[in-house]
């Protein structure tokens, strides 16, 4: 039996390793809309700029004692953040400040602080929330986990992850609730909140009108859900957008995508998503109050006209359902519902025992092929429950593949997108493996 989450990413050649995925293949919409500033240094107001390296922004402020740099983006691209910065300013780094502690955005200044260091400059200070520090500590327990799962997700070969101590540079300065620098004769207040991660932070510069949100905010729908990871806080994002909206900031920075420059436009965009937000909090709510089953509550999901064609609030990066299952999750446990999935067979006797039923996987293969056009959702299950109770079935994993290319086709999010990639390549990895052990003759 096979107790692993179907992973491509460390294949062995020879047993069909999916071909390389482009980043608009494997991201979908969403690469468009977050490399849209990529390689730029974008002026939003004087002295102060958003620096895109890769697909991750960073805030640089420049102050009368010295750069403030708000994250720092993924260790692979401190050279080119570092690039960019110098384009634009000579002036030493002063101040860092993390948004949250994700490796796109806690990662990227061992450049810099290297720069400081030939320079003679004193060592930039490094500002936090202090649960930065548990999520560090996590991520360095569960490494391997970690590059797997953002393998499936990403589409692509596994990418570094911190896995010791000296892999992080850690923050010198952590605070609680809020904390106002004074750098340069101008304010930085520092706000926590709990929204994608539980250690966020915004920063408002009153004097600049300036709000630095790090993943607050992406450009398209909150990933309030992502299915693969720890909990998010849906309603307490909501609470941060209010809270940030109505401070009528006149430029906004975020942690992807292109900034929001003007005060009305900024409170409209922080409005409706806090609106979705709260949708989705109370649907999921009111039927956790009435009964239902989680499965339930996702398929009775809608979105309101007025927000479901705004193109800042497109389930481009996680989709509304899943944030649903998270405030479930967050509220009401990891049960179903559904009494045998309590503590349930191993889901290869299942399949075993249904295609048994039907007449063997390659019936129920074929019966996924049929419904595929009008259900690809029973498609999908079919083809899966096939594949899992006769592995070596050919007909079984080409049906598997199939059903799932097409869920990918359709998915825009990228987070669905990853789960359906993988899914479709575990099959082809399966199919050519068969391939092989039948010396390459069909």
């Amino acid at each position: 039996m096979n107790d692993r989450i179907p992973d491509v990413a460390d294949a062995p050649e020879s047993a069909g390793t999916p071909p390389h995925r482009t980043p608009v293949s494997t991201m979908g919409q969403l690469f468009e809309v977050w490399s849209e500033p990529r390689g730029r240094a974008i002026e939003v107001a004087p002295r102060t700029w958003q620096i895109t390296a890769g697909v991750v922004n960073c805030a640089v402020i420049e102050t009368d004692e010295g750069l403030v740099l708000v994250d720092t983006g993924m260790r692979h691209d401190g050279p080119e953040l570092l690039r960019l910065i110098r384009t634009i300013t000579r002036a030493p780094l002063h101040t860092v400040v993390y948004t949250h502690a994700h490796i796109d955005h806690a990662f990227g200044h061992g450049p810099l602080l290297a720069e400081a260091a030939r320079r003679g400059d004193p060592r930039p200070r490094i500002v936090a929330h202090r649960a930065t520090m548990d999520r560090f500590r996590r991520y360095i327990r569960t490494a391997a986990f970690n590059t797997t799962l953002n393998a499936r997700q990403s589409g692509g070969s596994r990418t570094w992850w911190p896995s010791q101590d000296s892999d992080v540079i850690w923050p010198d300065t952590l605070y609680d609730d809020a904390l106002t620098l004074r750098i340069g004769g101008e304010e930085l207040r520092l706000h926590h909140a709990r929204a994608e991660t539980d250690d966020a932070t915004w920063v408002w510069m009153p004097g600049r009108r300036l709000v630095c949100v790090g993943d607050l905010w992406n450009g398209v729908c909150p990933n309030a859900g992502n299915p693969q990871k720890v909990q998010r806080y849906a309603e307490e994002w909501a609470d941060a957008f209010e809270r940030i909206a109505a401070l009528d900031a006149q430029v906004l920075i975020p942690g992807h995508s292109m900034p929001i420059v003007g005060a009305q436009v900024v409170r409209e965009r922080l409005g409706h998503a806090a609106e979705l937000l709260r949708h989705i909090v109370e649907h999921t709510l009111a039927g956790l109050n009435a009964g239902l089953r989680p499965d339930a509550i996702l398929d009775t999901l809608r979105v309101p006209a007025h927000l479901e064609h705004l193109p800042y609030l497109r389930p481009l990066h996680d989709r509304p359902e899943f944030i649903a299952a998270n405030v479930i999750r967050l509220y009401g446990g990891w049960w179903n519902g559904y009494a045998a999935d309590l503590l349930p067979a191993p889901r290869e006797r299942l399949a075993a025992a249904l295609a048994e039923l039907a007449g063997g996987a390659d019936v129920m293969a074929e019966r996924a092929r049929a419904v595929l056009a009008d259900d690809p959702q029973l498609a999908c299950h079919l083809a899966e429950l096939a594949a899992l109770a006769e592995p070596g079935s050919r007909c079984a994993q080409q049906a598997a593949a199939d059903a799932f290319d097409v869920r990918l086709d359709a998915e825009p999010s990228f987070m669905g997108r990853g789960i359906y990639r993988t899914a479709a390549d575990a099959a082809r990895v399966a199919l050519a493996a068969l391939d092989a052990a039948d010396g390459g003759v069909r």
